[in-house]
């Protein structure tokens, strides 16, 4: 097992996708704990994202603004971060949106923008977020991409198919960018959880459904945040550059593949 002064990594830029609540927030945590300066994004919670900020040790850390779903000011953000705070050596791609259009249901326009919505943010948002940090991180001489991405992946979503797919595809973004970017020292990683104690799942896990759900996994619990960064700071560490390409799961048993 890794210790601390193993995942150092004091020095090095970290952007964090949605990192104003949530997954994001954690990973940020945990990443300026083992010393990297954080570059915050956030899209429309500016409070919450300068709360992140303030929580983070060391320093100097900052705040980020962009639509994911929008690929100049994806662009316009990383080129933000890399001249602002001087390079990117890690970038994780948290931020994303769920929502729910069971295909028995949903009329057809909503199906449409549910679909528009989730690939255009989830998708095409890591997967240009990425494109253009591999840029700095090559002239730089390497770096690291993790993909937030999600059980759903692999068990299907029923309720919110866009969402599934959306997740599927960001495994084989990852996967594809692993084999394309090795040669640079560019390094990619995905990290899929379950259901995890967020803002995002508190309706769900506070609901009718949430012991179900909870029941799904045999430690009898959803995740925390913390221990879905605890999986994100160990990538984005030395020592795990024969790692690349690899979708490591966090999600307590509660799906097995093989």
């Amino acid at each position: 097992m890794n210790t601390n002064s193993d995942q150092d990594v004091s020095g090095r830029v970290a952007l964090v996708t949605g990192a104003s609540r949530g997954i994001g927030r954690a990973v940020a945590i945990a990443l300026a704990e083992k010393g990297a300066r954080v570059a915050v994004h956030y899209h429309r919670r500016l409070e919450a994202a300068d709360d992140t900020r303030r929580a983070l040790a060391g320093g100097p850390h900052e705040i980020f603004q962009a639509d994911m779903a929008d690929p100049e000011a994806v662009r316009a953000m990383v080129a933000c971060v890399a001249n602002d705070m001087g390079r990117i050596d890690v970038l994780v791609n948290n931020a994303g949106i769920y929502e729910e259009h069971p295909p028995a249901e949903a009329d057809w326009e909503a199906w449409l923008e549910a679909w528009r919505r989730t690939l255009a943010t989830n998708l095409a948002g890591s997967a240009h977020a990425a494109f253009c940090a591999a840029r700095f991180m090559r002239e730089q001489g390497g770096g690291r991409i993790i993909n937030i991405t999600s059980r759903g992946a692999f068990r299907g979503e029923p309720a919110a198919p866009a969402y599934g797919a959306s997740k599927a595809g960001q495994n084989a973004l990852s996967q594809s960018l692993a084999k394309a970017l090795a040669p640079h020292n560019i390094f990619v990683f995905a990290v899929a959880p379950g259901w995890v104690e967020t803002d995002m799942a508190a309706e769900f896990l506070s609901g009718p459904q949430g012991d179900d759900i909870r029941a799904q996994s045999p430690l009898g619990r959803a995740a925390r945040p913390d221990e879905v960064a605890a999986a994100v700071a160990f990538l984005a560490s030395p020592g795990t550059d024969y790692m690349t390409g690899c979708i490591l799961d966090v999600y307590g048993a509660s799906y097995l593949r093989s």
